[in-house]
């Protein structure tokens, strides 16, 4: 039995309407991750190392291979939270 052609309308739209979704899902991905592909089942040192790029460049996904790290680097550190944290409760 032959498929009337009023049914490819709907199955285009419907179609169409999951490219869309798919499109933008992985163009906001993309954006977020800097142009770069999406991290999966991340460990806790990729978790760190993450961490750090964020504490040197700003960005999770940014990387620098300078030896020397920035003056700012000094400041950004959550361990002098903790450490004053520490010495309150103690």
């Amino acid at each position: 039995m032959p498929v009337p052609f009023e049914s490819f309308v709907p199955f285009g739209v419907m179609t169409a309407m999951f490219l869309a979704t798919a499109t933008g899902i992985r163009f906001a991905q993309t954006k977020r991750n800097e142009g770069k592909a999406v991290r999966y089942s991340l460990d806790d040192w990729e978790r760190k190392m993450m961490a750090r790029d964020h504490q040197l460049t700003g960005t999770m996904r940014g990387q620098v291979d300078d030896v020397i790290a920035p003056p700012q680097f000094k400041v950004n550190s959550s361990w002098k939270v903790y450490e004053s944290l520490r010495n309150d409760f103690a």
